[in-house]
């Protein structure tokens, strides 16, 4: 359960998880709350009842007028209800002769029965694209949300982002006061393991008294391979202050990464880079925060195809803050 709520917190979850509830609560809201009203509306919005009075109206009018385009404009309004109401008419004529209903048919629906044909068929298909992509949407986020909440390998094995969360929670926080120094405002624990392509944790900085101050986090910022899992090279370690007016990065860089002048100097336009080594610690600095960065246990990966430590099996990283 704490896993899923530290993935909750992750920002591609929150926007997924707003999308699903967005649009449930918009149909829940726009057909059964408070569903739209119309005002003003084209003739085929009308009741089938009301429809019938319009195209009753329209052949009386045509009787008297013998108006062609102006009758066939009036029956196109109408849409896909033109048919129906066409046929309610000649199984109940009313005050209409069966002469004035055969002359409309023959001068103005008989040339239009393939156009109407065509908007019913248009509208009926508009629709049922309409709801199939409502579907399609929920359907999809709700299974890439559940998918990434709960995901596990085969026949139930652990994945790389539960063995992360294990790992997070054996690993010991710093006693910060036992060192003689002042404890942080806030402390937080992550790990990356080798498979947990989508990882990137963010955390929420707030004063003892509940003040919001800003957000720090670890993400990939480089990983290799077309395949997965991903060889992640580096990561991004950055902190934003709502006190400041930009959020401060660093990456943290394998070894042979680090000493490679290509990705070294790519790199470092996301930020300044830093060789990623176990108990150093990597300190960024905003106008009212202060955060170190400290990796409490690294592993890199074994691979003969490519370079010696040039990628991570395994980080696990402690983020501490203090206000300036």
């Amino acid at each position: 359960m704490d896993s899923i709520k530290e993935r909750l917190n992750n920002p591609v979850v929150s926007i997924l998880l707003g999308v699903i509830l967005g649009l449930l609560f918009g149909l829940l809201w726009g057909y059964v709350i408070a569903p739209v009203e119309w005002t003003n509306a084209a003739p085929s919005s009308l009741r089938a009842d009301l429809q019938e009075d319009y195209m009753r109206m329209t052949i009386d009018s045509f009787t008297r007028t013998g108006d062609v385009q102006t009758a066939q404009r009036r029956v196109l309004e109408l849409g896909p209800a033109a048919p129906g109401a066409m046929q309610a008419i000649e199984t109940n004529p009313g005050n209409l002769s069966l002469v004035e209903i055969e002359f409309f048919r023959s001068s103005v629906i008989a040339p239009l029965d393939l156009s109407v044909a065509a908007v019913e068929e248009e509208a009926s298909s508009s629709n049922v694209w309409i709801w199939f992509l409502c579907v399609a949407v929920f359907v999809v986020g709700a299974g890439a949300l559940a998918g990434y909440l709960f995901r596990r390998g085969p026949a139930g094995e652990a994945t790389s982002a539960m063995k992360a969360q294990e790992a997070t929670q054996r690993a010991e926080r710093t006693d910060y006061l036992s060192m003689g120094e002042t404890a942080p405002i806030s402390q937080f624990m992550t790990t990356y393991m080798l498979g947990d392509d989508l990882f990137d944790d963010s955390f929420s900085i707030d004063s003892a008294a509940g003040e919001f101050l800003g957000e720090c986090g670890v993400g990939i910022a480089e990983s290799t391979g077309s395949s997965e899992p991903k060889s992640v090279t580096a990561f991004e370690v950055w902190l934003f202050d709502k006190n400041d007016i930009q959020t401060v990065t660093k990456v943290v860089m394998s070894e042979s990464a680090y000493h490679d002048v290509t990705t070294h100097d790519r790199l470092s336009a996301k930020g300044d880079p830093v060789l990623a080594e176990v108990d150093r610690p990597v300190i960024l600095e905003t106008a009212k925060l202060r955060l170190s960065a400290r990796i409490v246990d690294m592993t890199y990966g074994d691979d003969p195809m490519q370079p010696e430590n040039s990628y991570f099996n395994q980080v696990t990283m402690e983020l501490a803050v203090w206000p300036k």
